[in-house]
């Protein structure tokens, strides 16, 4: 596993390397490297380039390029990254959360809240390489982790599952109906149903404008409209479990 620190304070880098190996040091049955950069376009030419890590710790102001600019650019990628933000500003709360981050941590940071924040992360890591979603397509069966479904579609008993990065993988004519084929991916949390033919992940979700949902790749989905009220809760609540 591969953990990525970008922070343009060598004292910080510093700090949160240390962090780090005291984490590896206390639970000796986890093992990763670490990378370090001081210079953010660096990162970001890595990022362009498809050299990706399994957790990036970002600091959210630096010179060259924030923290977001570099969170959205992992997205960009199609990658699932965990992202952890380290700050010493409130200010770009709202703005972490757009890029998925799971956590949003306040210089100085502490041990303590370091340990949970890098808890979340593996556990989610492990939740997101467990699920995936099976489909019949005209070239045989394929695989697709949730962690990569934008959204599914059904048009006539076929399907059309929009994969982050644009990638599109339609099913062959499935024999049961959309809620039957469906009722699996729905109990995850993540996922769904905001329309009798559309089942959206959470985690893609930009916003809501009035009946329809603004995704990452600025696809717009309707929403029902006896599901209006249910859904933009259940969009709340998922929102408000990120920071949990």
């Amino acid at each position: 596993m591969k953990i990525v620190i970008c922070d343009d304070s060598i004292e910080y880098l510093s700090r949160i390397e240390k962090l780090l190996l005291k984490y590896k040091e206390t639970y000796s049955n986890i093992d990763f490297e670490i990378e370090k950069y001081s210079d953010a376009s660096r990162l970001f030419d890595k990022i362009k380039k498809d050299e990706l890590a399994d957790i990036y710790i970002l600091d959210m102001i630096m010179s060259c390029k924030s923290g977001i600019d570099i969170g959205n650019k992992i997205r960009e990628t199609g990658d699932n990254s965990v992202i952890i933000y380290v700050t010493s500003s409130e200010d770009f709360a709202l703005d972490a959360y757009q890029v998925h981050a799971i956590r949003y941590l306040l210089k100085p940071v502490y041990e303590d809240k370091f340990f949970e924040a890098m808890n979340h992360a593996l556990s989610y890591m492990n939740v997101k390489k467990d699920a995936v979603y099976l489909v019949k397509t005209k070239d045989g069966l394929v695989s697709l982790p949730y962690s990569k479904i934008e959204y599914i579609e059904n048009s006539s008993r076929i399907l059309d599952i929009y994969l982050t990065g644009g990638k599109l993988v339609r099913s062959i004519f499935i024999r049961k109906s959309f809620d039957e084929e469906i009722k699996e991916i729905v109990k995850n949390d993540n996922f769904l149903q905001v329309h009798k033919s559309f089942i959206v992940n959470l985690k893609y979700v930009k916003r809501i404008v009035k009946n329809s949902m603004i995704m990452e790749s600025d696809k717009i989905i309707p929403i029902s409209k006896n599901r209006i009220s249910d859904v933009k809760k259940e969009y709340l609540l998922f929102a408000s479990r990120q920071y949990m």
